[in-house]
Formats: C-alpha cells, sequence, structure tokens
C-alpha cells in the first residue's frame, strides 16, 4: 500500500525515481532542482524552466499559441457563390447571420466593369458558426437562383498565385469590351481568346479567378481594337457553344 500511496502524489514519484541519487554528498541540491521541473516537462517536452509565476505565465502563452490555427480568420472564412447581381453587401449579412455570428460579408465585384461577380465571402466569428452557416445555407435559394456554400480554397502556392498575377496584370483593357458569361470552369484565358479572334481584332482576354485560387468564377472579358469587333462578338458569339456551354455575351 505504501508504494501505492506514492504514486498517487507526483512528487513522492519524483523522489521515489531518484531514490538512488540519495547516496551521494549532495542530495537535495542535486536531485530536487530536475525533479521538480519533471511534470512540467511531460506535457511540453520542448519547454524548459522552473516553477515560477513568471514561467508558468510564459507556458499558458505558448499554450494559448498552440490554438490560433483552429481560430484564424482562414479557418472562419467561407465562400458563398452564384448570388443575385443585386444583392449588397448588408443583404448577405442578414443572410449569414441568422445562422451564426458574422464579423465581416462582403460582395465581390469587377473593378472594370463595377459589377457584381455573383459571389462573396463571409468571416465568422467562430469556426462552428463556420460550419453551421455552410450545412444551413449550402443548397438554398437566393433570389431565384441555389447559392453554394464551403470553405474557401486552399490558397495557392506562391508560384501558381505568381503566374495568375502575372496574367492578370498582362490583360489589356480597352473601351471596346465585352462580358463573357456562363463559362464552363475549363476555359482558360488561351481558349477565350482564340475563340473570339475567329470573327474580330482581339486585344486581350481573361478569365476570372477566385481570389487566390486557380478556380474560375464562370465570366470573363475580352477586349477589341474597334466597337464593329465588339459588335461582330456579341452577334456572333451570344448563345454560342464553347467547351459545352451556351455563353452570354454583351457589353462591358
Amino acid at each position: 500500500m505504501a508504494s501505492i500511496s506514492s504514486l498517487s502524489s507526483p512528487p513522492n514519484l519524483l523522489h521515489h525515481c531518484v531514490k538512488p541519487l540519495k547516496a551521494s554528498p549532495k542530495p537535495s541540491l542535486q536531485v530536487l532542482k530536475p525533479t521538480q521541473g519533471l511534470p512540467k516537462l511531460t506535457s511540453s517536452s520542448h519547454i524548459i524552466f522552473s516553477p515560477t509565476p513568471r514561467h508558468s505565465q510564459r507556458l499558458s502563452a505558448v499554450a494559448e499559441d498552440t490554438s490560433v490555427d483552429t481560430s484564424s480568420e482562414a479557418a472562419r472564412r467561407i465562400y458563398i457563390g452564384n448570388i443575385p447581381r443585386t444583392l449588397t453587401n448588408d443583404e448577405l449579412t442578414k443572410i449569414v447571420q441568422e445562422h451564426g455570428a458574422v464579423e465581416k460579408a462582403e460582395v465581390m465585384y469587377d473593378k472594370y466593369s463595377g459589377r457584381s461577380r455573383r459571389f462573396g465571402f463571409a468571416t465568422m466569428k467562430t469556426v462552428e458558426d463556420a460550419n453551421a452557416a455552410i450545412e444551413k445555407l449550402n443548397g438554398t435559394e437566393i433570389g431565384g437562383r441555389e447559392i453554394k456554400v464551403n470553405i474557401t480554397e486552399k490558397p495557392l502556392s506562391r508560384v501558381d498565385l505568381s503566374l495568375l498575377q502575372v496574367e492578370e496584370s498582362q490583360f489589356v483593357d480597352s473601351p471596346h469590351k465585352v462580358y463573357v458569361g456562363n463559362l464552363a470552369k475549363t476555359v482558360t484565358t488561351e481558349t477565350l481568346k482564340n475563340f473570339f479572334s475567329e470573327k474580330g481584332n482581339v486585344l486581350s482576354a481573361k478569365v476570372s479567378r477566385v481570389p487566390g485560387t486557380s478556380r474560375s468564377t464562370g465570366y470573363g472579358f475580352v477586349s477589341f481594337s474597334s466597337e464593329e469587333d465588339v459588335e461582330a462578338a456579341i452577334s456572333s458569339f451570344n448563345n454560342s457553344l464553347l467547351e459545352g456551354q451556351p455563353i452570354r455575351v454583351n457589353k462591358a
């Protein structure tokens, strides 16, 4: 029974483990310092400290740091796609906050046309709020459109992101430009440019991407050298098939 009682008390256990060392000339100083630190080392082997209040605070800070990933903004940010073009930031916020606490919600707009890109993002207060919003909203309808709600895409590697940024920067804007909607996800910028080059002098083309990812948002832009080319593109390609999908073409 003596051995059981010694196991129930960590200090006695440690004292028991180093008992053979008591034969040394200076048992108290040589033994007590390492044994007092041992209980802490079992829970965090990379931290060595003495049991003082100051170091206990340091341990608490380290413990808090390890839980940051689950509450980071990336883990709480959700993508909301296929929303009506008229939906505003305030309306999006009201819809999402019915299913969890929202820190921020915003609709994404095209910097060239100023029109809604038909998707947005919401940063929720907690991961639980994000999961609840996804579960409750994905597949529901807003303004007659079935929306898609999921966690944000895994970020691209630095190399892939750089290539997309280069592609974006190379787009040649023009007052003679068309908006191309309902693009298949497989359509690339090069495909779009080659397709429209059949009916006019294409200056540039681009497929819009979900920010920070390679995923197409389903629309793009094509710029021409003249208004005649724009009219020809609209009359020739509106409702025509591009990689199996009928596309919408109108002035941007």
